[in-house]
Order: C-alpha cells, then structure tokens, then sequence
C-alpha cells in the first residue's frame, strides 16, 4: 500500500522539479525511503533512458520488501543496457524468488555462456533438479505409471525448463486422460503461444473458456484475442476437443445467426444425439427440419422437449404445431426461463450475466427465495458485499430450511463486513496441573468499519491467574497479572492471514502499576474437513511481538486432529512455541489427546492431557514435563 502511495506522489512530482536524482540520493543516504522512491520515479520520468536510475530504484525497493516492483525496474534497465551483467544477476535471482523460474533460468543460461561464474552455479541450481525431476518422470511413464499426475507433472517440470515441444505432448496428454481438468488446456495453450503454434493456442484457449470449468474459463479469456472468436476458430476448437457441448452449441448458433442453416444442422443433429438433456439444441434442429417439410423426421425431437421440464421451450413447440399452449402466470413462466440462463451463465463463468437473469427473475418472481439466496452469492462472488448481504438477509427467512441455512451461513459471514462497530468478547478460564494453577484469559474489542482494508479498534485484555505468583512458579506469559488498555488496528484477512497491532497501557491489579504496553503480530488458520466425514484437521500460527516480554518475538503453532463423534470431539494436540531471544520457558513443544465438549453457541469444555520437552536446556528443572489441563472458553460477537 505504501509503494502504491508512493507512486501516486510520483506521478505528481514527475518533471515537476529540478533535482529529482540528487533529491533521491540524498534522501536514499538519509534511509528516508518514503522520499526517495517518489524522486527515483520522477527522475525516471525526466530521464526515462537511464538504467543507472532505474537499478538504483530497484535497490531501494528491496530495501522496503518489495521484489515484484524491484524485479521489474531491474528488467528495464537491463532492456536499456543488455551488457549490464550486475542489473541482470539481479533480475534473474528475484524473477526466481518471485516464481517466474524458467525467466531466471533463461538469464542465467544466457549469462553463463559469458563465462559468469555466479550464473553458472545459479544455472545448475534450477536447471539439474528440473533434469533429474524430468527424467524420473519419463522413466517413472515408461515402466507404467501412464496417468495424470505423471503427465501433468512431466509437462509442467518440461515447461520451466523451456522443453517447450515435450511440454505441450504431455499437457495435451494429460488432458486427455483427465478431460474435466480443463485448466490444463489453458496450459496447453499457453504452451503453444510460446512454440508460435497461435492457431493451435486459439483452439485450445477457445475449447477451455467454453467449457463450463469458470476457473479455467476466466483464464483463458487472459489470453484470447479481445474479438469474438472466427467460424474457422470454433471448428479448430472442436477438432481439439469433439465433447464440448456448449462450443458446439455456440458454434451452431453462429452459423444460423450468418444465415448458414446447412453448416448449423449437423452440429445440432451431433448435439441432440451426444447430449439428449440438451433441449434447446433438439428444438433448434426440430425447427430446421419442420421448416423445410420433413415434420416426421421433426416430431421425435419435439416429443422430447414436450416431455421435458422447459416449459418455455415447449410453448414454442406448441406454437408452431398449432397446439394449445400451457397455461401459467407470466411472471412465473419469465422467472423459469431467467433462473435457466443464470444457471448456464453461471456454469460458464459470465458472473455478471448470471446477476442480470437472477435480478430479472426476482423481478418477475419477488417471492422465490431461491432465486434470492443465488443473487446473494452471486454477489458475493463479484465482490459487491453490500448487496450480498442485503440479500442473505432476506433469504435467511425462507420456509424452506436448506435455503435458509445457506442464506444464515453467507449472512453472517458477511455480517462483520456490514456494520460500523462490531464489538467481540472471548474468556478462557484453564486450570494447569503442571503449574498448580487457574489462570484467566479474556478481551473486549470494539472495531470500527472505515471502509479500508485496516480497522481501527480499542480493546481491553485481561491476564492472570488465582496465586500471582509471577515470576516463581510460573513464567510471565503465563499471567501478566493485568488488564491492558489499548487502541489499535487490524488488517481484514488476507488469504487467510491478519496482521494487528497496538499500544497502550497495562494495569497489574496486584499493585496498581502502570507500564507501556506495544504488541503486534500476525495470525493465520487452516481447517481440513471434507464434506460427509467426521474426520477433520486444523491449525493455526502466530507470530507475536510484546515490548512487555523484553522486546521478544514468539512464534507458536497449534494444531488438532480427530474424529467428531456426535457432539464430542475426540482430537490429538501438536504444539509448539519458540522465540528470538531462547528462552527456556518460551521454546517447547508438546503433544497428546484430548476432548472438546460444546455446551452451546460458542461455549464449550476442553480437556487436553500433554507430554511435553523443553527446546532450551535450564539445570533448575527437568527436561520434560506433563500437564492436564481443563478449559472453558465463551466468545461472542455483537
């Protein structure tokens, strides 16, 4: 965010002032980078053929972590001075840290052969591993492992290593033996742009976002030309991959709207006969057939839709045999038929078509709360948060019970992104037999919703335990003995990750001291659970730093798994803790079973019994130790 700033102040500064070099330098000496970026960029502006300025810059990229936009001004002056062997050492080694492997390997093979001792090795290093891991793979093919992930790891091992040819055999075959796994076509056709085999990619590219995958979809369109694909485009496509009913479709709706009804027949007489579900394709051809007189040839076709479940298509039907139409409200039968082109909108990926045809069927059918639970994750999908919320929230009042409960889900996931003020509480009350003792853990926090990605909050903690006994009998981090004031801020999640941190003031309330208190830290959680099983896993991690703990960094990891047997939870612990400065109380790690007993909406009993083994050697006391600990833990949310 700070870079992006940066770079805004930049555009504004540019050729604006003389001196924006010397500004640079001299703030870049001064460490005072919020400065020097911005001058670095307007110089560049004022003297875009300088690679000196932009290698510089990179520099202090890196000096502020950030290697993508380091990598990339590194590149330019590399573009600018192709003889600079230093810009393109540089580059290599961060297009390799920032996963772009097979560009680092082609600068290093290309400086090398300059007799680069420092590209030689760093050549070696990425080119010997994808060598051996490709020979394996061939090896591993020949003597009968001929599936999937031997292919696909084979062409994906051959692609960094610029093995383009025998890339793009084992991606297609790969796809082959797993036509579902469209994203591999996309890889295909990436492969093939590289080759220049762009009529090949086309076909490839244009089969996967056709395919009904809308991941494999989405990133094919990245790749395809921004027109609407040719005739000759779809047939390609289809000659790469005969099963993809919806190109074929598309294609034979092309063909009618050119006025080429003879081109257009076939692929409808393949469609209806490899995809009888496909109604719309057997009315289609019906009609062409009817239209030129051959009505008995026309009737299977129409039996078909008239026994299916579209009624709009076989009120068509019915019009064109003169039959008595089916008589429903209008509204409904609209609604139907918009609920139909969602559905395939969606399948296809077109997430904003689907949200047109879902708003066009609430507006048809205000009382489907169907149709309202789709615009809510529909929303959700695009990103539109505030709709989708205002949308779970009528959805969640269905009868039906399945809707509901989905809509309850979407609601209050979205609810915290909803509101203004969003306040939490927790307590975990825990009694420890390795330290003979309760302590008590607990904090109240009020967020405020700005709008950004950081919120700002206050908080108040508690820490402590029955005996106070701080200092003897157990560490500090075990109980602080205080409550602590703070204010701070706190980063929505980040695929997973949150980053906080906060400064106050704690309060011992065994002698009314006062001390600063700065904590910081980041946080992230995976949970393993498959649909239908009892069996589950899941971990968290942190990383925390507390000026109080004598400016330590504590890094600590739980994890659980087991089995939900009904409302008890059997699970095994795996712990771990470990800090910067070594200290003994603060690096151990710990395992054994346990059991978490829910006692209602977040409340319940846990009960842990644990072997443990100090990291850190302390002659005071034993290496090892066991605990039983029993917990209750409350938390809620208003």
């Amino acid at each position: 965010m700070r870079v992006l700033i940066l770079y805004a102040v930049a555009a504004v500064l540019a050729s604006a002032q003389p001196g924006d070099a010397d500004r640079a330098y001299t703030a870049l000496r001064a460490r005072d980078y919020d400065v020097a970026v911005p001058a670095f960029l307007a110089a560049i502006q004022a003297a875009p053929t300088r690679a000196d300025i932009r290698k510089d810059l990179a520099y202090t990229l890196l000096k502020i972590g950030e290697p993508t936009l380091a990598r990339e001004q590194f590149r330019e002056a590399l573009r600018l001075d192709p003889a600079d062997a230093t810009a393109a050492l540089e580059y290599a080694f961060l297009c390799y840290e920032t996963q772009q492997q097979a560009e680092a390997r082609r600068v290093f093979d290309r400086l090398r052969r300059t007799g680069n001792a420092t590209a030689e090795r760093a050549f070696h290093n990425i080119d010997d591993p994808l060598a051996s891991g490709i020979a394996r793979w061939q090896r591993a093919i020949v003597l009968g492992s001929d599936n999937f992930s031997g292919h696909f790891e084979l062409a994906t091992l051959a692609e960094q290593r610029d093995e383009l040819a025998l890339a793009a055999t084992h991606f297609e075959v790969a796809w082959r033996l797993l036509a579902d796994r469209r994203t591999v076509l996309v890889d295909l056709g990436r492969v093939w742009l590289a080759m220049g085999r762009t009529p090949d990619a086309t076909s490839a590219l244009l089969a996967a976002s056709r395919g009904g995958e809308a991941r494999a979809a989405e990133m094919a369109r990245e790749f395809l030309p921004s027109r609407y694909p040719f005739v000759g485009e779809f047939r390609q496509a289809l000659a790469l991959d005969p099963a993809n009913h919806q190109l074929r479709r598309e294609l034979g709706f092309l063909l009618l709207r050119m006025g080429r009804d003879s081109e257009a027949e076939p692929e409808f007489r393949i469609l209806t006969q490899n995809a009888p579900e496909d109604l719309l394709s057997a009315t289609q051809l019906g009609f062409l057939l009817y239209a030129r007189g051959e009505k008995l040839a026309a009737m299977p076709l129409f039996d078909r839709v008239l026994s299916g479940k579209d009624d709009d298509l076989a009120n068509r039907v019915r019009a064109v045999l003169r039959l008595p139409q089916v008589v429903r409200p209008h509204a409904a039968a609209q609604s139907i038929d918009a609920k139909i082109m969602a559905e395939r909108s969606f399948k296809a990926g077109y997430m904003k078509d689907a949200l047109k045809y879902l708003e066009a069927a609430h507006e048809s059918d205000p009382g489907d709360f169907d149709i309202m639970r789709k615009l809510a994750w529909t929303n959700n999908i695009l990103r539109r948060d505030a709709m989708a919320f205002r949308w779970f929230d009528l959805a969640r009042r269905s009868p039906d019970p399945t809707i509901a409960a989905d809509a309850e889900l979407g609601f209050h996931s979205l609810h915290a992104a909803a509101q203004r003020f969003r306040t939490t509480a927790w307590l975990f009350p825990i009694f420890s037999t390795r330290w003979h003792d309760l302590f008590g853990y607990g904090q109240v926090k009020t967020e405020v919703n700005l709008g950004f990605p950081v919120r700002p909050y206050v908080s108040l903690r508690f820490v402590g335990d029955t005996r106070g006994a701080i200092g003897t009998t157990s560490p500090l981090y075990l109980s602080e003995s205080s409550f602590i004031f703070a204010v701070g801020a706190a980063t929505q999640p980040w695929h997973g990750i949150t980053a906080w941190g906060e400064a106050g003031s704690a309060i011992t309330y065994l002698k009314g001291h006062v001390s600063p208190d700065y904590r910081a830290g980041l946080s992230t959680a995976r949970g393993l659970h498959r649909e239908g099983s009892a069996w589950f896993a899941d971990a968290s991690m942190d990383a925390l730093y507390i000026s109080r703990f004598n400016h330590d960094f504590l890094l600590y990891t739980q994890s659980r798994a087991g089995y939900n047997a009904g409302p008890l939870q059997l699970h095994w612990n795996g712990n771990a803790t470990i800090d910067a400065k070594r200290q003994d109380w603060a690096n151990f790690v710990e395992t054994g079973p346990g059991v978490r007993l829910p006692l209602a909406r977040s409340t319940y009993l846990t009960f842990n019994l644990l072997r443990g083994a100090y990291l850190v050697g302390n002659p005071s006391r034993r290496a090892t130790f066991n605990d039983f600990r029993a917990g209750w833990w409350y938390a809620f949310t208003k």
